[in-house]
């Protein structure tokens, strides 16, 4: 889908850091450690894992409740996506667009790709409210195997 610019690296935790900014929350060393070591994770990463990482760059403990409570802010300001079937999650890589989305998981290498597509979330949508329901947050996980591992 275009119209939205995705982001990498430095530019995705400036990104990142100016969401969350013009939300009203503060961007903390401790929000910055935890966001570096979801976005440096190659597929969706559970706050245990998490957890391990930023306490191996500050060399001591950091409780995963703690990266969990980090990890919700991060999922309500559009900076981090939740793979609910994984309990695990993604770093968004365009905090600045709001999008219901689509996981496609690889069963294979465990590599997720994530994908927008309004027309089909708008159409989820839109069956739910015919129906009476309302509803909140759609989650569309799609598993199979990924192209590198098909070939």
């Amino acid at each position: 889908m275009s119209g939205h610019h995705e982001y990498r690296g430095e530019a995705l935790a400036d990104a990142a850091r100016g969401a969350l900014t013009r939300a009203g929350e503060q961007w903390t060393e401790m929000r910055a450690l935890i966001f570096d070591a979801l976005a440096r994770t190659r597929g969706p990463a559970s706050a245990y894992d998490i957890a391990d990482a930023v306490s191996k760059t500050r060399g001591k403990r950091v409780a995963p409740n703690s990266v969990y409570r980090i990890l919700d802010l991060f999922v309500d300001n559009n900076l981090a996506k939740r793979v609910e079937t994984q309990n695990a999650y993604v770093a968004n890589a365009h905090p600045d667009c709001v999008h219901d989305c689509i996981f496609l998981i690889c069963d294979d290498c465990g590599a997720i790709t994530h994908l927008d597509d309004d027309e089909l979330a708008n159409s989820m949508r839109s069956r739910a409210l015919d129906t009476g329901f309302r509803p909140a947050n759609p989650v569309m996980e799609v598993r199979g195997t990924c192209k590198s591992c098909a070939a």
